[in-house]
C-alpha cells in the first residue's frame, strides 16, 4: 500500500471544497451542539465535507484510523505503526456562518501518535498551506507550490501575535496573555486556524489559544514545524492531544513567550 503524500492532501481538500465552497455566503442552516444558553454551531457543510473525507481516506487507506469533530472515531486496523487521520470539517465554523473567509478545512496525519502530514484548505480565497514530510508550502489554484518558512524573529519586542479570543482562557492564563500582548509589536484576535497558517507563511510570530482538541491542531503542527517554528503545549509537551498551545516562529521567541505566560 503506498503513502499518504501531498497529492493525496490535495485530493482530500479537493473533496472538501466541493462540499464547503457552494455552501459558503448561502445562508444554510446552522445546528446547536449545545443546549439552551451555550452556542457549539455545526452547519451542513461540516457534515458533508467530513463525510466526503473519511470516504477517501476509508477507499485508500483501509486500515488507518480516524478522528473527526462530527463523527468520532474510527479504530486503525493494526498498521503496525499508530496511523490515524485527524479531522476537522471546517475549524472556523463561526467564522464560516458569517462569511468570514478565515475558517479552513484541516486534516492531519499522525504516525505513532505524532503529526507528520497537514493540510490546511481555504477554498475561498484558494488557498491550501499543507506539509508533506519534506517541507511546508502555500499552494494556489493551479499554480505552482511555493516553500513556506517561518519568520525569524527572536524578540517579543518584534512579535505578531495572534489569539482567536483571549475570552476562552483561564484566570491565570489571560494574565500572562496580557502581560505578553503589552510586550509585542502587534496583537490581532479571530482567525482560528488563518492565524497558524500566516505563522507558517512568515508573517505571524505567535499564536496562543486554549482549550484546543486534536482535529484542532493535528494538520498545523507539521505546518508549522516544516516551516521552521515550534508548536508545544504551554507545559512545553508535544500538542498532538490538543490543549493550551503556544506556536512560534523560532525556539528563542516561544521560549520568552512561554516564560512570559507562565508569569
Amino acid at each position: 500500500m503506498s503513502e499518504p503524500d501531498a497529492n493525496f492532501l490535495l485530493m482530500l481538500a479537493d473533496a472538501a471544497d466541493r462540499e464547503t465552497l457552494p455552501r459558503f455566503r448561502s445562508g444554510g442552516g446552522v445546528d446547536n451542539k449545545l443546549g439552551p444558553g451555550a452556542f457549539d454551531p455545526v452547519t451542513e457543510a461540516d457534515r458533508a465535507a467530513e463525510t466526503a473525507i473519511r470516504a477517501l481516506i476509508t477507499d485508500r487507506f483501509p486500515d488507518h484510523g480516524i478522528l473527526g469533530e462530527e463523527f468520532g472515531t474510527v479504530a486503525g486496523r493494526g498498521d503496525g505503526e499508530g496511523r490515524q487521520w485527524v479531522i476537522d470539517p471546517i475549524d472556523g465554523t463561526r467564522a464560516f456562518i458569517t462569511g468570514i473567509p478565515v475558517w479552513g478545512t484541516l486534516i492531519g496525519h499522525y504516525v505513532a501518535g505524532r503529526g507528520r502530514l497537514g493540510i490546511m484548505s481555504q477554498p475561498f480565497t484558494g488557498e491550501r498551506f499543507y506539509a508533506d514530510g519534506t517541507g511546508a508550502f502555500l499552494k494556489r489554484g493551479d499554480g505552482e507550490a511555493r516553500p513556506l518558512l517561518t519568520r525569524k524573529v527572536a524578540q517579543l519586542r518584534d512579535a505578531a501575535l495572534f489569539t482567536t479570543s483571549p475570552r476562552l482562557f483561564s484566570v491565570d492564563l489571560l494574565g500572562g496573555f496580557e502581560a505578553l500582548e503589552r510586550t509585542v509589536r502587534l496583537t490581532r484576535f479571530g482567525t482560528d486556524c488563518y492565524a497558524f497558517a500566516m505563522l507558517a507563511a512568515g508573517h505571524v510570530d505567535l499564536v496562543v489559544e486554549s482549550g484546543l482538541k486534536p482535529y484542532d491542531i493535528a494538520a498545523l503542527i507539521p505546518l508549522i514545524e516544516q516551516a521552521g517554528g515550534l508548536v508545544t503545549t504551554l507545559a512545553g509537551g508535544r500538542a498532538e492531544q490538543g490543549g493550551d498551545v503556544i506556536a512560534a516562529a523560532t525556539p528563542e521567541l516561544h521560549a520568552a513567550a512561554v516564560a512570559m505566560l507562565a508569569g
